[in-house]
């Protein structure tokens, strides 16, 4: 089994080799070695997009909107995910962003993840019918995990999610009343055999 430093090596170097700045490859190789990790094939889908990319030019898109659509060309997952990352903290005012006809989705999806983790917010994405739900770069969530190679993601949809409890008031003060179990009155023996106590400063 390959380490997860040998999927981030040979992951950047092959990037580099198929034409992009080592910059942006020491990105492909962190994401790639991220799907992994999680048991996303980052590997398979990388591997096939650079077979495709050398036969076939992507669109490349600089500045991101509220709605991006390409009509002939797909767009580049790489260079797409890039922009969205170093752009999310004015995009995020936008609540929702789509793409249409972005190309390797499941290599678009590492930078979505690290996105959530720059804004400190959940996002939720969806490709097609595929839904994952991202967490801080911590995990993602996923309803149908597929095994293969994801080619062409016809609508993709990210939403920013605000932080909110995911437990009702009621229920917080429930479980806050029970901790209160525990509480110990502090005595003064207590204060005097406490963490610190009888000890000199000598400064």
């Amino acid at each position: 089994m390959k380490s997860l430093s040998e999927i981030d090596t040979v992951s950047k170097r092959a990037s580099r080799a198929s034409g992009f700045d080592w910059g942006i490859a020491e990105e492909v190789g962190k994401n790639t070695r991220m799907l992994e990790m999680l048991g996303i094939p980052g590997i398979k889908n990388l591997n096939y997009y650079y077979k495709v990319k050398n036969k076939k030019n992507f669109e490349k898109i600089n500045l991101i909107g509220k709605e991006n659509k390409k009509t002939q060309l797909e767009y580049c997952p790489i260079i797409a995910g890039v922009n969205f990352l170093d752009q999310v903290r004015s995009l995020e005012g936008l609540n929702e962003i789509k793409f249409y006809n972005l190309a390797f989705p499941m290599l678009f999806l590492p930078f979505i993840s690290r996105a959530s983790e720059v804004l400190g917010k959940k996002i939720f994405l969806e490709i097609d019918s595929v839904k994952f739900l991202l967490n801080y770069n911590k995990s993602i969530y996923c309803n149908s995990l597929n095994d293969g190679i994801m080619t062409i993601g016809n609508h993709i949809s990210i939403k920013f999610l605000e932080n909110i409890d995911s437990f009702q008031e009621n229920e917080w003060k429930e479980l806050y009343k029970l901790s209160e179990n525990t509480f110990v009155e502090e005595s003064d023996s207590l204060k005097e055999s406490g963490a610190g106590a009888g000890l000199t400063d000598n400064d």
